[in-house]
């Protein structure tokens, strides 16, 4: 069910699904917009923003944007705009808990790495379902915390791209969109957004294991010429899989995408590097991970992509287990 383009204007109620980096970030834009906006997430960084506001932290300077806060998703009820920011390991269960607190209307955007979260989410609740694709670097630097390194825009989409041509589809992306630029966060819409996430899922296969394993921000990591060719030879097996999967991407595009991020980026630890580094956890699975069981599924051999994924799951089994995540149920992972 689509939201009516006039139901999201300048004064909608947002509530952030999942509250870390990204969420905060985009939360706080949003906030500073005027929109009535509700932080769901873990406890130490509710209580933070309950007690003294959300900090948000960029280059021009830090100032502190006032947000409601609750570790319970019943606290979306009545969100018009729900952005759907868990883990990806967590987002299946995730959209079953909060789907019984959804309002009829309201549109769901999942701002998440990998490329099923959007059609899992889709598959539990009744409202519409946007996939985004997220190019920021932020960080969580304490509870109540986020630390923004770079950039900040997004592309959205239908999860079919002939479902772009839909009016009431169409006239919802373009509201979404339209709140987005008005709290200064740049947008563009492409029916071909699925092709885009392949993209970002390409890119973060390229970075996120090998910044995770040695704990080194993007720059350092493509410094070493043996890193820039493991990296070449990686982008190669995931536009394998992709092909075998039935989406295009361009090979020379894509070691062109992998190579601009080092220098847009260089001070950037990869989120999976922040997650090892607090021995959570990571989204592995859904990177490099996926690529793998993609590949045996479709027969393209991925032996780097295999590596990749099994050296940080080997560092994610000595991390304490009952430390390692909070159980979902009925609230919100980051």
């Amino acid at each position: 069910m689509a939201v009516e383009a006039s139901a999201m204007g300048a004064k909608t109620d947002v509530a952030v699904v999942g509250a870390g980096a990204v969420g905060c970030y985009y939360g706080a834009l949003l906030a500073r917009a005027g929109h009535r906006v509700t932080m769901v997430g873990r406890a130490p960084h509710v209580d933070a923003m309950r007690r003294a506001g959300l900090l948000l932290q960029r280059a021009g300077g830090t100032e502190t944007v006032a947000v409601a806060a609750s570790v319970e998703l019943a606290a979306v009820r009545g969100a018009g705009l729900v952005l759907f920011c868990v883990k990806a390991t967590d987002t299946d269960a995730t959209a079953r808990a909060l789907a019984p607190h959804l309002a009829p209307g309201a549109v769901v955007v999942s701002l998440q790495n990998g490329v099923e979260n959007a059609g899992l989410i889709a598959a539990r609740v009744t409202q519409t379902v946007i996939p985004a694709v997220v190019y920021v670097a932020t960080e969580m630097a304490g509870p109540g915390h986020v630390l923004h390194h770079g950039r900040g825009d997004l592309v959205i989409g239908p999860l079919e791209a002939a479902a772009a041509q839909v009016p009431a589809l169409a006239a919802t992306l373009r509201a979404v969109a339209d709140v987005f630029i008005a709290a200064q966060v740049p947008v563009r819409i492409d029916a071909e957004v699925m092709t885009a996430l392949w993209t970002k899922l390409l890119i973060n296969c390229a970075y996120n294991a090998i910044s995770a394993l040695a704990q080194a921000p993007y720059g350092r990591v493509a410094a070493l010429p043996e890193i820039r060719a493991l990296q070449q030879a990686l982008v190669q097996e995931v536009v394998a899989v992709a092909a075998a999967a039935g989406v295009r991407l361009a090979l020379p595009a894509m070691l062109q995408a992998v190579a601009a991020i080092a220098p847009a980026m260089p001070g950037q630890r990869s989120s999976t590097a922040q997650d090892l580094a607090r021995g959570r956890r990571s989204e592995i699975d859904h990177l490099n991970g996926f690529i793998a069981r993609r590949g045996q599924a479709l027969g393209v051999p991925t032996p780097i992509n295999q590596t990749l994924h099994a050296l940080v799951k080997l560092v994610e089994a000595g991390f304490d287990a009952p430390g390692r995540a909070e159980a979902v149920g009925d609230r919100a992972g980051t």
